[in-house]
Order: C-alpha cells, then sequence, then structure tokens
C-alpha cells in the first residue's frame, strides 16, 4: 500500500488503539482526518499530545450524529472505524448509551461511507464478541455470544458491517482484536490497573482471578490494521488479532510483579467482580487466518509489552488513581 496517496479517515482517534494507528498512519505517509468526540474543554485526548497532532487534520464531531460522519467521510479513501463505547461494567448500568454509540453511531458511519462512495470501511470489533470460549483455540467461524450489553452491541455492530458488505457491495473488513494492550490504555483495563497497583503499594485489587485473556501489545494490533487495510482478500472477511497465548488474570498479575521487579499481593475486591454468567471465563485466539490473508504474526511478546507498558506508566503514574475502581 502506498500510504502516501491515501487519505483516511480514523474514528475514534483520540482514545488508545486508535491514537497509535493514527500516528502510524501520518509515519506512513497518509492524510489523516482524525474524528474526536465533541467536548466543552475542547481535548482530542490522547492526540492532544501526539506528536502527529499537527499533521492531522482535527474533527470534532458525533458518530451518534449523521450530519457530523457524512462531513467527516467527504474525500475518503478509507474509514478506520474505532470509536465506540468499550467499557463492560459501564454497560451493565447504561445499555442503551452502548446500542447508540456502537450500533446506531457504526451504521451512521456505514450510510457516509455508501453515500461517499469510501473505497474500504475497516471495522473494529472484539474478541468478546465471541464470550466464553466453546472451543479453543477461536477461530472466526466460533459462535457469537453476548454476554454483556457491550458485546452485544459489539455483535449488533459486526453484524451491520456484514449486511452493508453483502446487501450494497460496501468494501468493508472486521478486524477482531484480542485483549490490546501498551501505553496510553486507561485504568478501565485490567493491565493498566494490575501496573499501577503494583507500582503504587503492592497491593492488586482484582475481580475474578481465573479468568483467562489472549493479550497483544498495542503495536501488533496496528500492524494488523494497516495490513487488512492493504489485503484485497480480506474484504468481506473478519479477522482475529490475537496472540495465540493465553494467561489467566492472577497469573498475569504474577508476571507483572516480575517484570516489574515488585513484591505483590493480590486481594479480591468484590465490586470489581462481574455477574458470573456475563464474565468471559476463556479467551484464545486462532490467529491462522491472519497469518494466512495478512501475512500478520505478532512481533512483541506478552513479556516485551509489558516492560514497555510499565515503562509507561511509571512515567505517568500521575494520569492513573491506583485506590479507585475505575468503571
Amino acid at each position: 500500500m502506498n500510504w502516501s496517496k491515501k487519505q483516511v479517515l480514523v474514528t475514534g482517534a483520540g482514545g488508545f488503539i486508535a491514537s497509535h494507528l493514527t500516528e502510524r498512519l501520518v509515519e506512513s505517509g497518509a492524510s489523516v482526518k482524525a474524528l474526536v468526540h465533541y467536548n466543552a474543554l475542547g481535548s482530542s485526548g490522547w492526540m492532544d499530545s501526539s506528536p502527529a497532532r499537527e499533521s492531522v487534520q482535527m474533527i470534532f464531531g458525533d458518530i451518534c450524529d449523521r450530519d457530523s460522519v457524512v462531513a467527516a467521510a467527504k474525500g475518503v479513501d478509507i474509514i478506520f472505524h474505532l470509536a465506540a463505547l468499550i467499557a463492560i461494567p459501564y454497560s451493565y448500568s447504561s445499555p442503551a448509551s452502548y446500542v447508540r454509540t456502537n450500533i446506531e453511531g457504526t451504521l451512521n458511519l456505514l450510510q457516509a461511507a455508501r453515500q461517499q462512495s469510501v473505497g474500504l470501511f475497516v471495522h473494529t470489533s472484539t474478541s468478546e464478541v465471541y464470550g466464553t470460549a466453546l472451543r479453543e483455540p477461536i477461530n472466526e467461524e466460533h459462535p457469537l455470544q453476548g454476554q454483556s450489553p457491550y458485546s452485544a452491541s459489539k455483535i449488533g455492530a459486526d453484524k451491520i458491517v456484514e449486511s452493508f458488505h453483502l446487501s450494497f457491495g460496501l468494501p468493508a473488513v472486521t478486524v477482531r482484536p484480542f485483549n490490546t494492550f501498551g501505553p496510553r490504555q486507561s485504568a478501565r483495563a485490567v493491565i493498566p490497573t494490575i501496573i499501577s497497583q503494583c507500582l503504587k503499594d503492592g497491593n492488586v485489587r482484582l475481580g475474578s482471578i481465573h479468568p483467562t485473556r489472549d493479550l497483544n501489545y498495542v503495536s501488533n494490533t496496528v500492524d494488523g490494521f494497516l495490513l487488512a487495510a492493504s489485503s484485497s482478500p480480506a474484504v468481506g472477511q473478519t479477522i482475529n488479532l490475537g496472540s495465540g497465548r493465553k494467561i489467566s488474570i492472577g497469573e498475569l498479575a504474577e508476571l507483572i510483579g516480575r517484570v516489574a521487579k515488585r513484591p505483590i499481593k493480590i486481594v479480591q475486591d468484590q465490586q470489581r467482580v462481574r455477574p458470573a454468567n456475563s464474565e468471559v471465563g476463556c479467551l484464545l485466539a486462532d490467529n491462522s487466518l491472519a497469518h494466512k490473508l495478512l501475512g500478520w504474526s505478532p512481533k512483541v511478546s506478552l513479556e516485551e509489552g509489558l516492560q514497555l507498558t510499565i515503562e509507561w506508566i511509571e512515567n505517568n503514574l500521575e494520569r492513573y488513581r491506583p485506590n479507585e475502581y475505575t468503571v
């Protein structure tokens, strides 16, 4: 892909993964529009402090407003759609907001992409749509299970994208990352939660420690997005981006303690325990399709990624509140 000839739109560009993707696109020579959620403070999230900030066209809007996305999509070759509500615990109390943002917001973008004849729509799914694994490793044919309002809303978004590809011929590819981690991730995610508590006093308060996850460093995930947008065989496909390695939350906490060279004590915190039937018990990716279609494989290991993330959080610990449960 010659990115220097491409005009791209990244939705949710101020967020964790999207800000890394935006920076990589700028480095690759693409002309980038960065859509961030309008707010009274005029903050563009992580793009405020990004070295790519002056090289992108910042657009403040809302994917729930069709006028916003139609204007943003004008003249665009590729849309990378990452804007979403993603916190699982918050979805228990505010499910309607997840339907509006994740399903209706995605629909608005798809309609804009059709109207503006966008060349490719790259949609972001999540491994949460699989629910607790019925078989391992999980390939793209695994049944979808909406074990939380969040995962149900993402299943809906995935299917809306699929329908626009099949019904209207919109070129689309769905990228399905497993648990991405790295610098800039918020404390609502488990790895920053563990690291920030480990660095503060070593008392690591967690909910369930037995669920297993497939963890993938953010640069690996960004690699997958770029390759998915560059591969003709990927159009019409849903593609897992996972490491193919699983680890339990308890084992992860112990590993972080070793990498950080800090003693830890795991303390169960009942407010962090999710409803029994909502907690996804195990996730392990089959990433063979990504390797076959994209030539993708993770370059940064779990241990290497944890070291990089620990160093970043240690230098930015003031951004975290280790004693508070971030929903």
